[in-house]
């Protein structure tokens, strides 16, 4: 009897929805919040320098900036690397958008280089046909955790006198050739939504090991605000402040900085179940014609952020949307990461046109994102491999 999936009649794997992502949160992690509620600090406190310190040391870096979001973190750092009116900045296209906003919102413009088939991360290859007299920085983007080649890609920014900022928004705990993501470029930022490694509810960080690029990002989170006596044009008094360059109000709050440095504590344990997790996975759909995995390599570690399945479209007697809405009715909460970014039709409008990075489309075209999340049970695991076995089997040409 041929085992249908619920879109064609049959009984779905689950009976409630299990999400692609979701925090864990434990009382640990509650107790840590209600301690800054009670305490004088909710913003501007002393958990702030704790938690940017505890992280600095966690990924190897001398300097951790908090800031409200991945996305402030990008920003931060685009100020930070001199990014303005002209300049190019070569980054991924999968991605999400905010790996390029960042370059707009300082005036720059992104240039997208394509990705490499195997590991789907940025192509230095790539990257070098994009260099113009005019590009100032690299974002190389560690999508779903992996390290993409950095040794290459700073290479290509030392020859070029560029600044490299890593998006390492799914790259928490990975590692590369022996050294922890964190310390190994100019700047590298993370994100702490819930969905990733670690949460603050909202959040962010840049690391850096200048001291130059530190205090600029320290300046640029808080209005552009300077309290530092050797900084200021004049001195007036301990009171006494100055608004250097144009900043924003990008400040993480104690009531947060609290939970980061809780969650902080649990992150290798969430890193080893992620991965226990990704291997299930490896091994059960390794040997399925109609799949492609991601390559990993020998000298890098990833941080497994995302599971991604590629689909080998002409295996099957559909297209990924009907693949994706069998997975959706078997309460299996799949999702798509990512559109490349020049597709959406912001970005059309700047003129970027569609075919501009064939591999990063032929990828988004196929692509379908699994859960995968610490809080997960083995059961759950059993669920997600049920339900991709079952349509896969069901749509086999």
């Amino acid at each position: 009897m041929v085992n249908l999936p619920a879109v064609e009649g049959g009984i779905p794997v689950r009976r409630e929805m299990l999400p692609y992502g979701q925090q864990w949160i434990d009382e640990d992690d509650i107790q840590s919040v209600v301690g800054v509620l009670k305490s004088d600090f909710l913003t501007t406190g002393p958990q702030i320098d704790k938690f940017e310190k505890e992280f600095a040391n966690y990924v190897g870096a001398r300097y951790a900036v908090a800031v409200a979001n991945g996305t402030a973190a990008l920003h931060a750092a685009a100020f930070a690397a001199g990014i303005g009116p002209g300049d190019e900045v070569i980054t991924s296209p999968i991605t999400f958008a905010a790996s390029a906003n960042c370059i707009l919102y300082q005036g720059g413009k992104p240039v997208f280089a394509d990705i490499k088939e195997s590991d789907w991360n940025i192509n230095p290859d790539a990257i070098k046909v994009k260099l113009s007299n005019r590009t100032k920085a690299i974002i190389p983007v560690h999508y779903t955790g992996l390290p993409a080649d950095l040794d290459e890609i700073n290479e290509i920014a030392r020859k070029n006198s560029l600044t490299v900022i890593e998006d390492a928004a799914h790259a928490l705990g990975a590692v590369y050739r022996g050294q922890t993501i964190g310390g190994l470029s100019h700047m590298t930022i993370f994100s702490f939504h819930p969905v990733k490694h670690i949460t603050t509810g909202e959040g962010g960080m840049v690391t850096t090991d200048d001291t130059g690029l530190y205090h600029r990002l320290l300046e640029f989170r808080s209005h552009g605000i300077s309290r530092e006596r050797k900084s200021l044009l004049r001195d007036e008094g301990d009171w006494y402040y100055e608004m250097q360059n144009l900043g924003y109000n990008y400040r993480l709050t104690d009531i947060q900085a609290a939970l980061g440095l809780s969650q902080l504590t649990k992150v290798d344990r969430f890193l080893q179940r992620r991965r226990e997790i990704a291997a299930r996975y490896i091994e059960a759909f390794s040997d399925i014609p109609e799949i492609s995995l991601q390559v990993n390599h020998d000298d890098r570690e990833s941080a497994w952020h995302l599971f991604v399945i590629k689909l080998n479209t002409g295996c099957l007697r559909v297209g990924r949307r009907q693949v994706f809405e069998a997975l959706k009715a078997e309460n299996i909460g799949v999702n798509v990461h990512y559109i490349p970014v020049y597709l959406h039709p912001y970005y059309k409008g700047l003129g970027h046109p569609g075919g501009l990075c064939p591999r990063a489309e032929e990828l988004y075209s196929e692509m379908i994102t699994l859960p995968l999340f610490p809080k997960m049970t083995p059961q759950d695991e059993t669920d997600v491999i049920e339900a991709v076995s079952k349509v896969i089997t069901y749509y086999r040409r």
